[in-house]
């Protein structure tokens, strides 16, 4: 895992050769995504220019560093990430003639590059952010994994195209506007995160989930969408039904991700809760593992709740013989890093504060990487979006026929409930007759009428218009006809990919720490569309039953309560944050906070 950097001066009449002093500020802001090495390369007429820090995870040698050249010296490549089948690969292109010097993944993506050009990434397997210089053709091409699991940001001024692993890491070479984007201002306040490709400021933007982009020399790019997640579904749903037996495939794929994402230099840790997503991973891995490390966070606040991790997360380790280690945050030590938490934090978000932690504790321990049950609810059904949505929609079916009647009531009794309770409810008649609305509903942090009393008249108008939320909801489920398959979507589509995977990514980078997501893999996902649209129903019980060794009747009988931190408990005292102007409490109020730090504006 590493922060990756470059600079393309395409436009040779206007744009001038790369500063190296730019590139070099835009990778060492990003020291602690690789503090195991740093390099940079240049072409000979220095246009471009591509820079890399390094956490070294496989090939621990310098024959790993990076940015690394092919023989031939015609393609150069800056890389994040890992490429999980990258052996299997390697041996196909050593059949093909290729010739390795190094046991990385990196040289791999070279020869395949070499090998298939942009049609590479259908081949590749696992998490992945680079940029590939292609001397002969003189561009640059990149890519970004199918579910978006690692970060990539870009800014295109018309003469020169840069590129990087993180927002902060741009801004930092000190050629970039700062003006801020409505878009990403509104999607923070709707989301409590920025949708992508939206980020706080106009001149940046994300590269897309599962897609690539080649940038020529006279600037002009070409975007291909390599998975479309939707599209996936729906072709699958499409097909023939036929038999698919659900026990023995989902162990098998399940057992071999596990596998997949073990393969490291370093021992791999696992974070360990008392959820079935984390506690079925452990069990699958200590079918190939013997000393397997686990990390449970603990918090005084949850002590005899259901919201306590600690028993049965230790009961776990115990049943499987991982080597564990159970540390207690308390609520001093969320306030002492509360600052650097949110100097961390790359873009403006409610959420990582867990990942922060239990990355800070594990990184502790020694491990350079981690295993995250991320993923799970998403593709199993696990959040209680998957029977709440459906069950209004259904309830609401014939609202749909008098539109107006749900936002005339959301008008009229919008400021007595939002005095009494949540203000979603005065939209439920408005929103909750279609999946979209009602997702929005579950998943919106605060509503589009409540903007006016966040965000300038402008602002918000012009955020909402390009945002365009509920067309875009819309589009990710309106070619899915199974109801599960639409709310999985929608989950993995919009609340994994721009807020989950992106929370871990900043928050375990700020401690040195690579995550692994098992269950975010595109193998795990396609066996799973095959098996529901065999017509077979599939729940997180049945991927709890996949370990040989049963997990406890405590743990498969044990209600949902989430992998949370007490943010709520610990902002009850306003004086811990009373620089921010807000008497809002929880995640409203910590947004609040969060948007405060991040454009320097104090909000009532």
């Amino acid at each position: 895992m590493c922060g990756i950097a470059g600079i393309f001066s395409y436009n040779s009449t206007a744009a001038s050769p790369v500063d190296p002093k730019e590139l070099r500020l835009i990778r060492d802001s990003m020291r602690l995504r690789g503090p195991d090495g740093k390099g940079e390369w240049y072409s000979r007429n220095r246009m471009i220019g591509i820079a890399h820090r390094r956490l070294a995870i496989i090939d621990l040698t310098d024959n790993g560093a990076q940015p690394m050249v092919a023989d031939n010296g015609n393609l150069a490549i800056t890389y994040n990430g890992e490429i999980y089948n990258y052996r299997a690969l390697r041996q196909n292109l050593i059949k093909k003639g290729y010739v390795f010097r190094t046991r990385s993944d990196t040289e791999v993506l070279l020869h395949l590059y070499r090998e298939k050009g942009e049609s590479m990434v259908h081949d590749l397997r696992g998490m992945f952010a680079f940029a590939i210089w292609d001397e002969q053709q003189k561009g640059l091409f990149l890519a970004r994994d199918h579910f978006g699991i690692k970060p990539l940001y870009y800014a295109d001024d018309g003469k020169t195209f840069r590129f990087a692993s993180q927002v902060k890491a741009l801004l930092a070479g000190r050629r970039i506007k700062k003006e801020l984007e409505p878009a990403g201002q509104v999607g923070f306040f709707l989301w409590g995160h920025l949708p992508e490709p939206y980020t706080l400021y106009r001149a940046i933007r994300s590269l897309p989930a599962g897609t690539s982009l080649w940038i020529g020399r006279d600037g002009q790019k070409k975007t291909t969408c390599f998975f479309d997640l939707a599209k996936e579904i729906d072709q699958e749903l499409s097909k023939p039904q036929s038999a698919y037996s659900k026990n023995d495939s989902l162990r098998e794929r399940l057992l071999d991700t596990v596998q997949h994402h073990l393969i490291a230099d370093v021992p791999v840790g696992f974070f360990l809760s008392s959820g079935l997503d984390s506690t079925t991973l452990t069990a699958l891995a200590t079918e190939s593992v013997n000393d397997l490390h686990t990390v449970t966070l603990g918090f005084d606040e949850y002590i005899g709740s259901e919201m306590d991790e600690v028993p049965l997360a230790e009961k776990i380790a115990q049943q499987y013989h991982t080597n564990h280690q159970t540390v207690w945050v308390k609520k001093d030590e969320f306030v002492e890093e509360s600052a650097n938490l949110l100097e961390v934090m790359d873009q403006p978000t409610i959420n990582g504060v867990n990942s922060y932690f239990v990355s800070k504790v594990t990184a502790a321990t020694g491990l350079k990487v981690a295993v995250s049950g991320i993923g799970g609810d998403e593709l199993f059904g696990g959040y209680p979006s998957f029977e709440q949505i459906p069950r209004i929609v259904k309830k609401l079916r014939l609202m749909k026929r008098f539109p107006s009647i749900g936002k005339i009531t959301r008008v009229l009794s919008e400021p007595l409930i939002r005095r009494l309770t949540s203000p979603k409810y005065a939209g439920v008649l408005e929103y909750g007759t279609n999946f979209w609305g009602a997702y929005f509903l579950r998943r919106g942090l605060f509503m589009p009428w409540e903007l006016p009393r966040l965000l300038d008249k402008y602002t918000s108008e012009e955020g909402l218009q390009k945002l365009d939320t509920l067309v875009r909801l819309q589009e990710t489920v309106n070619r899915i006809e199974n109801d599960q398959l639409k709310v999985s979507a929608l989950e993995l589509t919009w609340y994994m990919r721009n807020q989950l995977l992106r929370d871990t990514d900043w928050a375990s980078m700020a401690h040195s720490l690579e995550v692994r997501v098992p269950l975010v893999d595109v193998k795990v996902f396609r066996a799973i569309l095959k098996i529901i649209a065999a017509g077979q129903s599939l729940t997180k019980h049945d991927m709890a039953l996949t370990p040989k060794r049963r997990l406890p009747e405590s743990i498969l009988q044990r209600k949902k309560s989430g992998f949370t931190v007490p943010i709520q408990q610990w902002l009850l005292k306003r004086s811990t944050f009373s620089h921010t102007g807000s008497s809002s409490r929880g995640l409203r109020g910590w947004a609040k906070v969060v948007y405060n730090k991040s454009v320097g504006e104090q909000l009532v």
